[in-house]
């Protein structure tokens, strides 16, 4: 397996291990030194809280990576989660209301860890759905 193989593996795994809650695994995928930005995330841990937080909000959450490019140490993931709003997110009550949302996270690899990555996640939409924002006004 090639290094550009082994990093989407390495992200895939990530994402996999995380939305199951399986945190353990992710000393062997995530690097101690990683940041998650633009939250400042730091550490195995600090994921694991972020990831935890998501999964207290949205039972049944399910992780789809929708495509993966690689560059040279840089992973690209677009992906869909789904689940249902069944705890309190982002300050909404629980609305027992089905959610789909999507993001895209840049991760940062070096030998086969993950050490940082940019993430940006469709929040305006999640929170539309969940009855905390307004819908758009149609163009």
């Amino acid at each position: 397996m090639n290094d550009s193989e082994r990093n989407k593996a390495a992200v895939r795994d990530c994402f996999e291990e995380a939305s199951r809650g399986n945190f353990g695994a992710l000393d062997s995928i995530v690097s101690p030194d990683y940041v998650l930005h633009p939250e400042d995330v730091r550490g195995p841990e600090g994921l694991a809280e972020v990831v935890q937080g998501y999964r207290d909000a949205i039972s049944r959450l399910t992780v789809t990576i929708d495509q993966q490019f690689t560059e040279g140490d840089y992973v690209a993931t677009r992906f869909t989660i789904r689940g249902r709003h069944e705890g309190e997110l982002m300050g909404a009550a629980a609305t027992g209301r089905d959610v789909e949302f999507t993001g895209l996270t840049v991760s940062r690899c070096r030998d086969g860890k993950i050490e940082e990555e940019w993430e940006l996640v469709d929040t305006v939409s999640l929170l539309q759905q969940v009855g905390a924002l307004p819908e758009a006004a149609q163009v």
